[in-house]
């Protein structure tokens, strides 16, 4: 049967003599713990440690570790320790423990904040060129399965795509028609607040509808769609990429671009212009609305302005960018889904970077087409 644990401190002058005795093992964890801390205080002020372990009947890792660090508070302060009367059998144990964590952590150089800063811009650069190279790779992939689906119309996935345009667009049409309608009545009470001063109240119609059908509505749609159906594209694809179900339609002999990626993309093609076209007649109902109430505009007044301020080129301009927009977001979407490891943080991680990317790509778009289209003077 195991002894108890017992630990006696004898000070002998300049020399404290510790004879720890019974079982030191993991059994005794409680009373070893409170053992060594009531010897603190003595190991602190006493100038020399001996550690005499005859009395040790039982060992295990614990109650040397529980030892050694008795040992080393000691030498921690400058005293001089020893330990004596170590069993034979107990020997290799001790030598174990006391060689753990001996050697002191190599120091981190600290960097010149300029080298730093240079080398945040350089390991920026690198990712960059390994996400332009992602997106290239993802956009040949899935024209490849495009132009397998046109060969062999019967391989596209109809009831995916016909399951996705209305996850992605029908479900998303009252959030969108909320969001731009507030979002143009936003926009009317601000230019009237403001136009009111100088007289200018008519000119309110001209700025809401141009704003609208130009920018905002084609950029706000393309916005919220980037953080409703982007972000869920990247979780699904990385759910299956995490339970292997991509690596189990390779090994069947399919495609997984054609089978997954594609009905996603196409859907998101087709309904984000549908959406803008929502998101833009919302926002302008909004606006009539606050026209009405807020700047004493009647209807009839409000469309006719928006009927003399509006031209088809303004929708035309805001229509064109949507499906390059869509397409910006779902290879961004699918490409982070796949990249994806085995780990729930992966998945948060690459799905949040799925969102920025996309919104960051649908702002740069919108900029480039502002540019191309008053180059040609549309």
């Amino acid at each position: 049967m195991a002894s108890p644990p017992l630990l006696t401190a004898t000070p002998a002058g300049d020399v404290l003599e510790l004879r720890p005795g019974g079982s030191w093992t993991s059994a005794n964890v409680t009373t070893l713990e409170a053992l060594s801390d009531t010897v603190t205080g003595q190991l602190d002020g006493s100038k020399c440690v001996k550690l005499d372990m005859a009395g040790v009947r039982e060992l295990d890792t614990l109650g040397a570790w529980l030892l050694e660090k008795m040992s080393r508070r000691a030498a921690s302060t400058g005293h001089p320790t020893e330990v004596v009367g170590v069993a034979d059998n107990y020997a290799g144990l001790i030598e174990e423990v006391r060689r753990v964590n001996r050697r002191n952590p190599v120091p981190v150089p600290t960097l010149n904040p300029v080298v730093a800063r240079v080398n945040d811009v350089g390991r920026f650069a690198v990712g960059s060129r390994e996400d332009i190279g992602i997106f290239l790779r993802m956009l040949g992939s899935l024209f490849l399965a495009l132009v397998g689906v046109l060969r062999r119309p019967r391989s596209l996935r109809v009831t995916s795509l016909v399951y996705q345009l209305y996850k992605v667009g029908f479900q998303a049409i009252p959030i969108i028609a909320l969001i731009t309608f507030l979002i143009g009545a936003i926009i009317a009470q601000q230019g009237f607040f403001h136009f009111r001063k100088f007289g200018a109240d008519s000119y309110v119609v001209d700025m809401v509808g141009i704003l609208v059908l130009r920018e905002l509505g084609v950029l706000i749609v393309a916005i919220m769609v980037a953080g409703r159906s982007g972000s869920a594209y990247t979780a699904e694809l990385g759910s299956m990429k995490m339970r292997e179900e991509i690596d189990a339609l390779s090994t069947m002999g399919l495609d997984p671009v054609e089978v997954l990626i594609l009905p996603r993309i196409i859907a998101l093609i087709f309904a984000l212009p549908i959406l803008s076209f929502i998101g833009s007649m919302a926002a302008l109902y909004g606006g009539g609305l606050v026209a009405q109430f807020y700047g004493d505009m009647g209807p009839a007044i409000y469309i006719a302005r928006l009927h003399d301020a509006v031209s088809v080129t303004s929708f035309k301009v805001g229509i064109i960018k949507a499906p390059f927009m869509a397409l910006a977001i779902g290879i961004v979407a699918c490409s982070e889904g796949l990249r994806v490891k085995g780990s729930a943080e992966s998945l948060g991680k690459q799905t949040t970077t799925s969102v920025v990317k996309s919104i960051f790509l649908v702002i740069v778009l919108d900029g480039l087409f502002a540019v191309f289209f008053a180059s040609i003077g549309m």
